[in-house]
């Protein structure tokens, strides 16, 4: 980064794609602090079920390329579950054509092949095996993998972004960039999960109905997560109780054994969407550099280090 390097990079917004930015700059020897308004285990990202599939992002084509770039260092962490909160774990993308994912995954994604009846009963889709990540275990890891490469983490409000005192900021502050930009262009798309005790489900599966309403369970250590909703401009961070009944009810339709199963806790997280992820450098009002990394919907995991190897480039340029 020439010169620019002395003074480092302030990453500001503390999910999976300011984590994940941060540690690509900091293993590039760049001084790299990360400003974060919540604890890793408080952001949107920590709700985020979160299996590898570009979902609900934008521009389709980019968000692929991001995604494949991504998988393979998703599937080299998935050597080390227990440090990383990766596995590849098998599963099924209902309703999905096979000619839709061979274009650009079927090449990266050897086993993916149509369903069989007894995977889904009376459906159609594609079985996988994909990516699974344990937010609540992945964000530390990510939070550790900084730190050990001299990377700075502080827990600060940020009302400005030309608060951040380095000659380059990295903007992915998600859903916050609508103010924080501004950018009213970036608004909530509402998820709720229901977590429950796992019944003994080792497969995910991820489903939408004639209706348009999803269903999905991702089988986590300890636990089962139950999905969910996509609810456009919806601000709400509080679970709704008909919305976790109706979940529940949806993903017994499709292992029956999920309706006994003991409700742990229930989550809500709010998908920073966007028209387009916007990924590029501009200025600040004082004419340091600024990168935004932010508007990835519900693929944040899924697109985060393609989108983080650009965004360093793009700090570095």
């Amino acid at each position: 980064m020439g010169s620019e390097s002395d003074n480092g990079v302030v990453v500001v917004g503390g999910g999976v794609t300011g984590l994940t930015t941060a540690v690509v700059l900091a293993e590039r020897g760049v001084r790299v602090r990360l400003w974060t308004r919540d604890p890793v285990g408080a952001t949107t990202s920590a709700v985020a079920g979160a299996l590898w599939w570009p979902y609900r992002i934008d521009p389709p084509e980019a968000a692929r390329a991001w995604a494949l770039e991504s998988l393979g260092v998703y599937e080299e962490m998935a050597l080390r579950p227990e440090a990383t909160g990766v596995r590849m774990v098998e599963g099924v993308l209902g309703e999905t054509p096979m000619d839709e994912a061979g274009g650009w995954a079927a090449a990266r994604l050897p086993g993916l092949r149509p369903v069989t009846e007894t995977e889904y009963p009376g459906g159609w889709g594609l079985w996988a095996r994909l990516p699974l990540i344990d937010m609540p275990a992945h964000l530390p890891y990510l939070r550790d993998r900084l730190t050990a490469a001299g990377g700075t983490v502080e827990t600060r409000t940020v009302a400005d972004l030309a608060e951040a005192d380095a000659p380059v900021v990295v903007n992915c502050t998600g859903l916050a960039a609508r103010e924080l930009v501004p950018d009213p262009s970036v608004r909530p798309v509402r998820g709720q999960l229901v977590v429950v005790e796992n019944p003994g489900i080792r497969t995910w599966m991820v489903t939408e109905g004639a209706d348009g309403a999803m269903a999905y369970f991702f089988p986590q250590p300890g636990r089962l997560l139950l999905g969910g909703t996509a609810e456009e401009d919806v601000w709400s961070d509080r679970p709704d109780p008909a919305a976790a009944e109706a979940i529940v009810r949806r993903c017994a339709a499709l292992r029956p054994e999920i309706a006994g199963a003991r409700v742990l806790e229930h989550r809500v997280g709010l998908r920073p969407a966007r028209d387009a992820v916007r990924l590029e450098r501009t200025r600040l009002p004082d004419g340091r550099v600024l990168v935004h990394n932010y508007g990835h919907g519900g693929a944040g995991v899924t697109v985060a280090w393609g989108c983080a190897r650009r965004a360093a480039g793009l700090a570095a340029a």
